[in-house]
């Protein structure tokens, strides 16, 4: 399955990268590709492609704050949650973003 995602904490600095690293983890650690852009206080990094977003199954949005550019993932399965619940509970997070996409298949 292809995953992507957005992370973005309120201060733009710890959680988001925590975020990112917890989910990339967890996605590569059950067998997915998984891509996650974060968007902070220095701007976003690991920006996805349209590509990348294209070819994803899912999304994760990992915010706290409202993100930029939420327009690309129309038409996308979206997963929304805090920043707290990815860097708490990224496995289980991976396994709902499967149970979803199973779903709707």
């Amino acid at each position: 399955m292809k995953i992507v995602g957005v992370a973005a904490c309120t201060v733009g600095i710890a959680h988001t990268y925590i975020a990112q690293e917890k989910l990339e983890n967890a996605g590569k650690k059950a067998g997915h590709e998984i891509s996650v852009e974060t968007q902070g206080t220095i701007g976003t990094e690991s920006e996805l492609t349209q590509e990348q977003i294209a070819e994803a199954d899912i999304v994760i949005i990992a915010a706290d704050v409202k993100i930029a550019g939420r327009e690309r993932f129309e038409g996308k399965r979206i997963i929304q949650v805090t920043t707290e619940i990815a860097v708490k509970s990224p496995n289980k997070l991976i396994e709902k973003a499967v149970e979803v996409v199973n779903q709707k298949n």
